[in-house]
């Protein structure tokens, strides 16, 4: 098979080393890529935001399979364009089509879908323009802390966590008034904050059975032990100690199945990944967000515990037949850390030459990295490289990836060496 790959970042390197290991698999392309997909696939230089560019490299390329890693191109309906043209009858896609893609790309659909089909999430209540005022009002009749969230796509920066009532406001007005994503936040939601511990949970579907892909435990802030700004992720960890089989079981019967089954009552066509962004309440689950795609960095840390040939579930997904297969694990646990240009999330250079990219006894995955125009690996974006550890346990894991991480050298990198550990202490 032909396989092509949309992205540029971690996700869609792992996507692209995991996808290459099977059989099937005859060509792979990643389009843009980065500096890492270079070495398993081939990188094609394309705006995957065109409709026209995609159709005309699917049909150059002969590509038989059509994955999409970011969201941006699912919510746009890249899927709605490529499946209404009769040129692309016999491509399978994994991704949702626009409709589904709401998931991820209006929060205000997501929870109301939740609230219709009894999903456990936080309450919330949703404020424009028109009802600022209220909005105002509900924040100083609740209690702190607060969470606001932009409803649309805002590059992972339209949630907002504080307990100072004035800051709420204040973004608020930045939210609606000053609109600080556009469209994205002229709608916002005030929600329930839940106390617990975040999980990420996800399945491949055909829209009527799924496949349970193994849980991961990321870290989005930029310091040690969980403080400073928000990032794109920072590393993850996997398995999750506290997502025990009881767990499990009412993550799918609570959550998955009867998501599922709103789709299909919804007549919501949905082929691809499904990603529960989960928060584990005194052992109760709560959804605190969907994604209609694999997450970064995650992804880097659940494909290596997948023993299925990958591409053979892939297929079985974008052909309605994932009922009649099923998924074997790794026994090892996975650890990643995240490798990050000086000033990351805020601003930072690029360019940079990355002197050390491949530290021996782990997996290492390119996020923000290219060639340059002599040659040398540099940097190409805030998270620069990404290493994943494997181990007997996740203690051993997460020590490789942690040395793995010191051995990585570019200048002003850095990396959160606390990374899991917190997971251990929980008593894995």
């Amino acid at each position: 098979m032909n396989v092509l790959i949309l992205g540029s970042g971690g996700r869609e390197h792992a996507l692209a080393w995991k996808i290459k290991q099977s059989p099937l698999c005859e060509t792979i392309f990643v389009a843009p890529g980065n500096g890492g997909t270079s070495q398993v696939a081939t990188n094609l230089a394309v705006d995957i935001t065109s409709l026209f560019d995609i159709k005309s490299i699917l049909l150059d390329k002969a590509i038989d399979l059509l994955v999409i890693g970011p969201e941006d191109p699912l919510v746009n309906g890249l899927v709605d364009g490529l499946q209404e043209d009769g040129d692309f009858d016999k491509l399978k896609i994994i991704g949702p089509k626009k409709a589904g893609a709401q998931l991820e790309g209006s929060k205000d659909f997501s929870k109301k879908f939740m609230e219709k089909y009894k999903i456990p999430t936080a309450s919330a209540q949703v404020f424009k323009e028109s009802n600022y005022l209220e909005g105002l009002k509900y924040l100083e009749d609740h209690e702190p802390p607060y969470v606001l969230k932009a409803d649309g796509l805002a590059a992972g920066k339209g949630v907002i966590i504080t307990s100072d009532l004035d800051e709420a406001k204040e973004a608020l007005d930045e939210l609606i008034n000053k609109k600080k994503f556009g469209a994205s936040s002229a709608n916002v939601l005030i929600e329930q904050f839940l106390t617990g511990i975040e999980v990420s949970f996800f399945i491949l579907t055909d829209g009527k059975s799924y496949r349970l892909l193994p849980e991961a435990k990321d870290y989005k802030r930029i310091g040690e032990g969980d403080e400073g700004l928000n990032t794109g992720g920072m590393g993850a960890a996997s398995p999750v100690i506290f997502a025990d089989r009881l767990f499990k079981e009412k993550v799918q019967e609570r959550i998955i199945k009867p998501t599922i089954a709103g789709l299909k009552k919804e007549k919501i066509p949905y082929a691809g990944f499904l990603f529960f962004g989960l928060i584990n309440v005194s052992g109760e689950p709560y959804v605190i967000e969907y994604n209609v795609r694999l997450g970064d960095p995650e992804t880097q840390t659940i494909l290596p515990r997948i023993k299925t040939d990958f591409l053979e579930l892939l297929v079985a997904t974008a052909d309605g037949t994932l009922i009649d297969s099923d998924i074997e694990y790794e026994r090892y646990s996975t650890a990643t850390v995240v490798c990050t240009s000086e000033g990351y999330p805020e601003a930072y250079e690029k360019g940079i030459v990355i002197e050390e990219a491949k530290p021996q006894g782990v997996i290492s995955f390119h996020a923000g990295t290219k060639q340059g125009e002599d040659g040398k690996l540099v940097t190409n974006g805030g998270r620069v490289l990404c290493v994943t550890g494997l181990g007997k346990n996740l203690g051993e894991a997460i020590s490789k990836s942690k040395k793995a991480a010191e051995r990585v050298r570019f200048e002003g990198k850095y990396f959160r060496s606390d990374i899991g550990w917190d997971l251990t202490e929980l008593g894995q």
